[in-house]
């Protein structure tokens, strides 16, 4: 199993996410199929992947680690680049909600995936090849003027080829058989470990993406219940896709279980009542800069624990009963737990734990590492809470 800064490095985008995903388990001996047989079992779909181990003779229910692929971007747009005042720049769409200013005087690649004339699909990441310039401090006085989404994050293409010969060059094939793409952009700084702490891109979500693989992959030697790993894809712009928490992929693979595997599982409704869900997604940790914006009670720090996170009005998931659940899990696993209530006139973000608990009907909590500059191109992550979070899910998976 990979290191994390490992991880992210081999998952630029959401497709190199599932397949990186996919790779793991079959390296451990999982079979790329839906079948529902003992052993393990891995299945991508875009930017998503399943992946589920049956026991023997396995106990009626499932227990579940959901987290998502995605991280906000910018996404390029089809067609060609165009021309601003003798530069060739690219058209891109701004995909989630990330920091802006963050994206601006970095060297940026391009990674996701492609579709060629001959029906079939490739995952690529382009070489280093434009920059989104920040203004000038001469050229203004006064606060750092607002970056406009559509005026100033165009990037500039800085090497003398067309993007369709770049995309062209990365997979390996001829330009004029590239018909489309979803191309995001990458940060090219490589992952960096700071102290006890690890900068880098996309650590939401793929922290628990991270910890949720290798907790699937030490469990299931032990496992007694049937153990799954779902990450999806577009958590960062909704979940309503094909491939999203929204979508039917879940739900489609946990019916088949609970169909073939019957009688030995029983009624499925009954099955999903005694089932659970742990929404793997990246917390806040207090901002020392900034502690206004949190809450007094509740102000969790890097490397002091994983946190649960809770919200009245269901931004989060996590009731009484969840959020035992993986209280002791962690107490299993001798992991410190802290919490995570946003302030009343802060509204919190949400993650795939309402979506997934209201369409399936699985009691679900929300948890994940806590972390400093969420949504930046480059975000901070303890390395303690990373190590404690995949332990806590390991005893989940073992059914502490």
């Amino acid at each position: 199993m990979t290191s994390l800064a490992e991880f992210i490095s081999a998952s630029p985008s959401a497709f190199h996410a599932a397949q990186a995903v996919r790779d793991a388990c079959v390296a451990a001996g999982f079979t790329e199929d839906t079948a529902t047989t003992p052993g393990g079992h891995v299945h991508v779909q875009g930017g998503a992947v399943i992946a589920w181990w049956v026991p023997e003779s396995p106990r009626a229910r499932f227990r579940i680690v959901g987290s998502h692929t995605d991280s906000p971007g910018l996404m390029l747009k089809p067609g060609a680049e165009f021309a601003g005042e003798g530069f060739r720049q690219l058209p891109v769409e701004i995909y989630g909600g990330p920091l802006l200013h963050t994206w601006t005087d970095r060297e940026l690649a391009f990674a996701g995936r492609i579709s060629l004339a001959d029906g079939t699909s490739h995952l690529i990441r382009t070489p280093a090849i434009a920059r989104v310039p920040s203004l000038a401090i001469h050229l203004y006085r006064g606060d750092v003027p607002e970056l406009d989404r559509q005026a100033h994050m165009q990037p500039v293409l800085c090497v003398d080829e067309s993007m369709r010969e770049i995309i062209a060059a990365a997979a390996g094939v001829d330009p004029a058989a590239v018909i489309s793409h979803e191309l995001i952009s990458v940060d090219t700084q490589a992952p960096a470990v700071v102290g006890e702490t690890l900068a880098a891109g996309r650590l939401d979500n793929l922290t628990s993406v991270h910890a949720s693989l290798a907790a699937l992959l030490d469990a299931v030697d032990d496992a007694e219940d049937v153990l799954v790993l779902a990450a999806f894809n577009h958590e960062e712009v909704g979940s309503a896709s094909a491939t999203g928490a929204g979508g039917p992929l879940l739900e489609r693979v946990l019916a088949k279980l609970a169909a073939e595997l019957a009688p030995e599982l029983g009624d499925p409704l009954e099955l999903y009542a005694a089932s659970s869900i742990i929404s793997a997604d990246a917390a806040h940790a207090v901002h020392p800069n900034y502690p206004q914006k949190h809450d007094p009670t509740h102000r969790p720090l890097i490397n002091k624990g994983p946190v649960l996170k809770i919200n009245a009005n269901q931004r989060y998931s996590s009731d009484a009963e969840t959020q035992a659940v993986f209280t002791r899990a962690a107490a299993a696993a001798s992991v410190p737990v802290q919490t995570f209530v946003g302030r009343n006139d802060v509204p919190c973000g949400s993650t795939i734990g309402p979506i997934s608990a209201t369409r399936l009907g699985i009691p679900t909590v929300d948890a994940g590492v806590p972390l400093l500059a969420m949504h930046s191109a480059r975000e901070l992550v303890g390395l303690k809470d990373q190590a404690w979070f995949q332990q806590a899910l390991t005893a989940y998976y073992k059914g502490a």
